[in-house]
């Protein structure tokens, strides 16, 4: 039996005792991030947010196995905010459409979490009607005319059901009470709100897909009222797909279990404790940036030169080198060149041990 066929579902219960230790320290942990973040000019903050929403948004795709190009999904948030960061670029509908949805979910933390809206996350995350090259029922719940929804690995014909859930025709009753739990849980705390919220939606699993996306979007939710905030300063998306593997066991686990989610409840809560610590390195790099920018605020730079070094300070993969270059700023090689010897001679970037056509280079930065 799963969780939703036991007779007292949805009534979920935990050991408080069991909690009580853990939910404190993650609290204190929040809280002294936020502080932490107070502190901070309002530049920086945009910045820590821009930067997180960002790792939000690829990281809680990525955990679907899609993945979407992480200069595109920054333009497209740093558009809607209204930031100026140069350099914007256009983004793909279904990177709009992820954002669209992260930032209304959060952004709009106040409002209450109705079906009417749940439909238009979903719309946003499938403008197309399609998921791949599958037509699905889109803003609406799944009908399980194909059979009923069942998350299965393995190759067809011989496939691991991991998890069956329940049938379209309880959909309305079902999301309707989670919808009225969500805007009244009592004197229940915001982070066993968030942790619960995510268990709870995932295994009713309403939509055709986007499932996994809105749930984690739900739970950001909870944790925005929690702080009262809608800028988020850490992922629990980028610790999740971090820990996608004990992610998607604890909640197959949960889901075959009986009433007691202690169990996820305990993980949640770690999980969220590690995305906070992760929210240091975050921070260190918004300083870092601020620090370096500065240090050039006077340098006559060029806007090539200004969009690149903020690619290499916002996460570049790999060694920059001049072709690498000339495909960010669109110039030929010989421009990049040009634009790299100036900013080894302000002392902004380093030639690395090497040559050739190996030749790269590296940012410098002050720590």
């Amino acid at each position: 039996m799963y969780i939703w066929e036991k007779q007292d579902w949805p009534t979920l219960t935990w050991d408080n005792d069991t909690l009580a230790r853990l939910l404190a320290q993650v609290s204190r942990e929040q809280g002294r991030l936020l502080g932490k973040m107070e502190g901070l000019g309002f530049e920086l903050r945009d910045e820590a947010h821009l930067q997180t929403l960002t790792e939000d948004v690829v990281k809680s795709s990525e955990i679907e196995g899609e993945a979407l190009e992480r200069d595109q999904v920054r333009s497209s948030i740093a558009r809607r905010l209204g930031m100026d960061i140069g350099g914007l670029i256009p983004a793909d509908r279904n990177v709009e459409g992820v954002v669209e949805m992260m930032l209304e979910a959060t952004g709009n933390h106040a409002y209450p979490l109705t079906e009417d809206r749940l439909f238009g996350w979903h719309n946003a995350l499938f403008p197309t009607g399609r998921s791949g090259m599958h037509k699905i029922l889109v803003g609406q719940w799944r009908d399980d005319s194909n059979g009923p929804m069942q998350v299965v690995s393995g190759p067809i014909g011989r496939q691991k059901v991991h998890y069956e859930a329940p049938a379209a025709d309880q959909l309305p009753s079902e999301m309707a009470g989670f919808l009225k739990w969500f805007e009244t849980p009592g004197d229940l705390d915001a982070l066993l709100i968030a942790g619960l919220a995510h268990m709870w939606f995932v295994t009713i699993h309403p939509f055709d897909d986007g499932n996994g996306r809105i749930a984690r979007a739900i739970a950001d939710m909870a944790l925005a009222r929690s702080e009262g905030s809608n800028q988020r300063f850490y992922s629990m998306s980028a610790q999740i797909c971090h820990e996608r593997n004990d992610y998607y066991d604890m909640l197959e686990h949960t889901q075959k279990g009986d009433l007691d989610i202690t169990a996820w409840q305990v993980w949640f809560l770690n999980c969220l404790g590690r995305a906070i610590d992760g929210a240091q390195d975050t921070l260190a790099a918004v300083m870092d940036k601020a620090r370096f920018w500065e240090q050039f605020a006077k340098e006559p730079l060029n806007e090539r030169q200004i969009k690149v070094l903020n690619r290499l300070m916002d996460g570049f993969e790999g060694k920059l080198t001049t072709s690498k270059w000339a495909k960010l700023a669109k110039c030929s090689q010989d421009t990049a060149y040009r634009d790299i010897l100036g900013l080894i001679e302000r002392g902004a970037l380093r030639k690395d041990p090497g040559g050739g056509r190996s030749t790269s280079y590296s940012l410098l930065i002050d720590r």
